[in-house]
């Protein structure tokens, strides 16, 4: 029998999870939206591609959760986006909601499934999850590290005109403006980036990996970045399906390591069938922990006005 994976939210990104989780063939899909006809139709273009690919996957679109039942892997995209005028708190409450609602579905229908959070801003969007399901800390998190991770190592690659897979980066913080990159550990085949660029360009790239999404959103006018953002959940999943033992940057709900206790923040952890299932405390310098603690503080902050 093979695995299910149910996609909540059929917009860009949501859509562009579902298919590649259902190109890689490793899982059927159930891509879920309140907007009538959109899932269905979006699931049938997927299904019909299916044949070329030549994957023996089962995609539905659904306006329902029941045909979620006994996901393994369930990935929440439904949001807003920030919109002009909107405070932060405005689209906090509003996303929060909706997390909750889906939330409250998916458990209802996958009780032992693991929850990938996509939707902003996302490690407060976690906690909802976490507080609403319930679950245990290991079946809840959020992706946001491995989108800025794979943006950081796209800047050096093509700055240094290097291979991709040669490029490594550690991204710790939350998804914006507090993100850490840690620059000590980034390196290129094993030469670490410091003896390779200049500071001054280290930090240009640094800058355009935390303005990653604006960028995007400037360029494209009237949406956001999708493709990057859904690859990114898809491994997510993968990495769980498949037992992968993985370490990639996650939204992860911290119980005293790195100093920090009952909140979420991005930190590389192993993902395997049981989720979470190290998280790997790395050597950071004091002012780089001092910025991890002021980006979970920023999370803290939301939490009250989300009522939890």
């Amino acid at each position: 029998m093979r695995s299910k994976v149910s996609v909540i939210g059929a917009g860009n990104v949501g859509a562009t999870c579902a298919f590649r989780v259902a190109e890689m063939g490793i899982a059927d899909v159930v891509l879920v939206d309140i907007i009538e006809g959109l899932p269905q139709g979006k699931g049938l273009d997927m299904q019909e591609a299916a044949p070329i690919l030549g994957i023996d996957v089962n995609i539905t679109g659904t306006n329902s959760y029941e045909e979620t039942a006994n996901s393994d892997v369930v990935v929440i995209t439904s949001g807003i986006p920030r919109k002009p005028g909107m405070s932060r708190d405005d689209l906090v409450q509003t996303n929060s909601k909706i997390v909750k609602d889906v939330t409250e579905n998916v458990v209802k229908h996958s009780p032992n499934c693991i929850i990938v959070v996509v939707c902003n801003p996302l490690d407060a969007m976690c906690q909802m999850a976490l507080h609403v399901s319930k679950f245990p800390r290991n079946r809840v998190f959020g992706q946001s590290g491995v989108l800025d991770s794979a943006r950081f190592r796209t800047f050096i690659a093509q700055e240094l005109n290097v291979s991709i897979n040669d490029v490594y980066t550690s991204v710790l913080g939350g998804h914006g403006d507090s993100m850490i990159p840690v620059i000590s550990l980034c390196n290129v085949a094993g030469v670490p980036i410091t003896e390779l660029l200049s500071k001054d360009k280290i930090d240009e790239i640094v800058q355009r990996t935390i303005n990653g999404g604006g960028e995007i959103v400037n360029l494209l006018k009237t949406g956001s970045a999708f493709y990057a953002p859904g690859v990114a959940s898809a491994q997510m999943a993968e990495a769980v399906l498949l037992d992968k033992k993985k370490v990639l940057p996650c939204s992860t709900y911290l119980e005293g390591e790195y100093g920090i206790n009952g909140v979420y923040v991005g930190v590389p952890a192993k993902l395997g069938k049981d989720g979470i299932e190290q998280i790997i405390e790395l050597n950071i310098s004091s002012e780089e922990q001092e910025k991890l603690k002021n980006s979970a503080e920023e999370v803290r902050s939301l939490l009250s006005v989300m009522g939890i």
